[in-house]
């Protein structure tokens, strides 16, 4: 478990969570949804990036210049 600083004020109706730590700003109806749903956010930040459609990997041939033929890739 991490530890990150937040900052909270309120904006209008909406209390506004900052982490002072990572670039990552949320909101919510009340102080602690608003730090939860920062607290959300930065865990989103660090989660790896997931393909939501998975890529189609093909193989394709190309014609190219004799002077390339004898470069591996």
């Amino acid at each position: 478990m991490q530890q990150f600083r937040a900052s909270i004020w309120k904006e209008g109706d909406w209390f506004v969570a900052q982490c002072l730590d990572v670039d990552v700003a949320s909101q919510g109806e009340s102080e602690e949804e608003a730090l939860n749903s920062v607290r959300d956010a930065v865990e989103l930040h660090f989660a790896p990036p997931v393909a939501t459609i998975t890529p189609k990997v093909l193989t394709i041939e190309a014609q190219i210049s004799p002077a390339y033929e004898n470069i591996h890739w």
